[in-house]
């Protein structure tokens, strides 16, 4: 059975392990939509207007004035 030959110090053993810190926030990308021009992730619908690639896939309700 393999066993370490020394014992593996603090620093080294913490190195190894703060690799899930290095983790990336996912891309952003301008909306296919030239009047939105929102920022979405790519390959998503933009939540604003609804549309991907360059056509509207989600009739989205516009917000209309309570009076």
């Amino acid at each position: 059975m393999a066993v370490p030959k020394r014992k593996v110090s603090k620093a080294r053993r913490d190195k190894r392990r703060s690799n899930n810190s290095k983790l990336t926030a996912p891309e952003l990308v301008r909306c296919s939509n030239p009047e939105c021009n929102e920022m979405v992730r790519p390959h998503h619908v933009c939540p604003a207007c609804g549309y991907y690639g360059g056509k509207q896939v989600i009739v989205k309700k516009t917000k209309e004035a309570k009076g």
